[in-house]
């Protein structure tokens, strides 16, 4: 049985769904091994002469032939536990022996997904949510050969992921610039939707629109500015390629938008140039590192705001307030200042100007254009440092065995989360971004979404205080945790025990 994950998107109520696909069978399948492509060098589409139809079919279809020996089917395995309950009358009279009589079986958890060889010596780029909490990574080539892959890093905030397979000589495909990329361009999607008889799947279309923020990763706390493509893409193209007319590879797959759960035409890719910024520092240095302002997000200006601020047009972000010594204070910016545009783009809304700044390397220089008391001006501004411990990294092992006792995960609030909870800028803490409902913790009724504002009476305002204040539980031996959370503009408590 296959499953996806699926979020409500717009007024129209279609499912957004990360594409990889978990799988309930143990089938195993093992296609035929042709030889690995070896002339894998495309010719750009400006050497490309095409004077007829057939010439425009032969240029996709060589394409097609180049790129697809670089793209991966990837399956995954997780070995869980289930409980079950030994006597099946127990639950409708009881025990007679006054005590409850579980038992736990384990089972094998498959997922199926897609990857891009990047490299010729193996780095593999894909999603997190493909290889996210997995036990066991496996690559299949395009000639069938199936190779297990390590895993480099991941990043959560953009769901990117890199794996690396002990091969030389891959075919890699060449990276291409997708801030150059053009709405209406032709595109193919390549990949292994829903199953893996359909491995290395081609489909065309075109690009729909770029810097698209749908409010799926990470539950809206991740970068989003996504290509929306009309190829078809459907559950199993999670982290395959999206590829342009040189041949080269300008997105990385992640979403589609579906009432259907299928492909309705609204596809969604990781832009090229984050997905290796993402990349490089995850080879590099094993975590991420990102730029920052230093400024606190006061609104979009849409009609009514710009006639209350007196300005002409309905356009940009509001600057609530600016961090004393950030950034943002260093280059002159002010509280009510109205950004309009960053390093020439246009912004659209604060989802887009934060991943674009999300996207830079501290120390990055960008040139904000804002408006100050209705004139226009330039700042200059040299990025700052990100501390976002949580959201980008190879996790370290005291934090995965911490949320493995615990059974949820949690993510610092910002703007884009508190805006979802209805929350008060006043109120601090971490959000509950993912919780199994096996845990102790999902029993005792904590959920996804629920706000943990104290540990034990300690109060805690990142992720980082909040496993701090578990570690110093755990080393006093406490194994019952007492938490206070938000729900619904309430608050509550929760007890639970470490599993």
């Amino acid at each position: 049985m296959n499953t996806t994950v699926k979020n409500v998107f717009g007024v129209a109520a279609a499912m957004l769904l990360l594409l990889g696909m978990n799988a309930w069978t143990n089938n195993n399948s093992s296609p035929s091994s042709p030889d690995y492509a070896t002339e894998n060098e495309v010719t750009s589409a400006e050497n490309r002469s095409v004077s007829s139809l057939l010439d425009l079919n032969n240029a996709i279809v060589d394409i097609a032939e180049k790129t697809n020996p670089a793209v991966v089917m990837i399956t995954t395995e997780k070995v869980q536990e289930q409980r079950i309950m030994r006597n099946p009358f127990s639950q409708f009279f009881g025990n007679p022996y006054g005590q409850q009589d579980p038992e736990t079986r384990e089972y094998t958890q498959r997922g199926l997904g897609s990857g891009v060889i990047v490299t010729e010596d193996g780095y593999i780029l894909t999603n997190n949510h493909v290889i996210e909490d997995v036990d066991e990574i496996k690559i299949q080539m395009f000639n069938g050969d199936e190779v297990e892959a390590e895993l480099i890093g991941t990043d959560p905030a953009t769901d990117i992921a890199v794996v690396k397979v002990d091969m030389d000589n891959l075919p890699a495909v060449k990276m291409g610039n997708s801030e150059a990329l053009k709405v209406g361009a032709f595109v193919l999607a390549i990949g292994s939707p829903l199953s893996q008889n359909l491995a290395h799947t081609v489909s065309f279309g075109i690009v729909s629109a770029k810097s698209r923020s749908i409010g799926l990763i990470n539950s809206g706390a991740g970068y989003e500015d996504f290509i929306q493509t009309d190829a078809a893409i459907n559950p199993g193209n999670s982290g395959g390629a999206l590829i342009d007319m040189n041949g080269e590879l300008v997105g990385i797959n992640s979403a589609i938008a579906s009432r259907s759960g299928g492909n309705d035409g609204i596809g969604f890719a990781i832009p090229i140039s984050l997905a290796k910024r993402i990349m490089d520092d995850l080879i590099d240095d094993g975590e991420v590192s990102r730029g920052y302002l230093g400024l606190y997000f006061g609104g979009e200006v849409d009609r009514t705001m710009a006639k209350a601020l007196g300005l002409d047009n309905a356009r940009g972000i509001i600057v609530a307030r600016v961090e004393e010594d950030g950034p943002s204070d260093n280059a002159g910016l002010l509280e009510q200042d109205v950004i309009v545009a960053i390093d020439g783009d246009q912004i659209t809304d604060w989802n887009m100007f934060r991943s674009k700044v999300a996207s830079m390397k501290p120390n990055d220089v960008v040139e904000l254009d804002i408006l100050r008391d209705g004139e226009a001006k330039t700042l200059t501004v040299t990025l700052g440092e990100r501390n976002d411990e949580t959201v980008a990294s190879v996790r370290p092992e005291q934090t995965e065995s911490m949320e493995e006792k615990l059974g949820f995960t949690v993510t610092d609030l910002d703007a884009n989360i508190r805006r979802q909870l209805e929350l008060d800028s006043s109120e601090d803490g971490v959000v509950v971004s993912r919780i199994k409902d096996s845990s102790n913790a999902y029993e005792r009724g904590l959920r996804r979404g629920d706000v943990i504002t104290t540990v034990k009476n300690k109060k805690v305002e990142t992720t980082t205080e909040f496993y701090d204040e578990l570690e110093k539980l755990e080393e006093k031996g406490d194994e019952v945790v007492l938490l206070k959370i938000i729900r619904n503009n309430g608050n509550q408590f929760i007890a639970f025990e470490l599993e």
